[in-house]
């Protein structure tokens, strides 16, 4: 699934690396569904290797739909905290994923099967992979926070929660960055 059958550099430069959240609880109409970006992360894609690290302190909120009154600059700031506190950045400041298994499709996408490095717990984690142009891709997964240790954020005491599965989409373009 690498273009060109080369290396290739992973980053903001070549692609976007976004996370979403759904509101629950009694209280969700309250809330907002959230679009994060993550501003800081790398990697190295080839043949048979991809691996990525995660600055989960650089974490971005993008947008917020639903909710009674729209998101200030305040409150983004403020959800970014509080993310940066459920992921307890202090001791967890970066999130990684190491492919171990790449299986191609007819389309030129497929799925690779990995782990997920997150809050100090490695757990097995597949990425659907779907090309979207010439050397250019859509990556998905869903990763369950409580599997990793992490409790989802409540507030108004328990009548607004955020789900437990996050979403995670990366839209990347490889060129090539060097020999094979």
């Amino acid at each position: 699934m690498a273009a060109n059958g080369g290396r290739h550099r992973l980053g903001p430069d070549s692609g976007r690396l976004t996370l979403r959240t759904y509101r629950s609880g009694l209280a969700a109409q309250a809330g907002h569904d959230l679009t994060i970006d993550v501003t800081r992360w790398s990697g190295q894609a080839g043949p048979d290797r991809l691996d990525v690290t995660v600055d989960l302190n650089s974490l971005e909120v993008r947008e917020g739909l639903g909710g009674v009154v729209p998101l200030t600059d305040r409150d983004r700031r403020d959800i970014a905290g509080k993310a940066r506190k459920q992921l307890d950045t202090g001791r967890y400041p970066e999130a990684s994923y190491t492919a171990t298994a790449f299986t191609e499709d007819d389309a030129g996408g497929g799925t690779i099967d990995g782990t997920l490095t997150l809050h100090g717990r490695s757990r097995p984690l597949r990425l659907q992979v779907r090309k979207t142009g010439d050397g250019r891709y859509r990556v998905t997964a869903s990763v369950v926070q409580s599997e990793f240790g992490i409790k989802p954020y409540s507030g108004m005491l328990g009548a607004l929660k955020v789900r437990d599965d996050v979403d995670v989409e990366v839209s990347v373009e490889l060129t090539a960055d060097g020999p094979s």
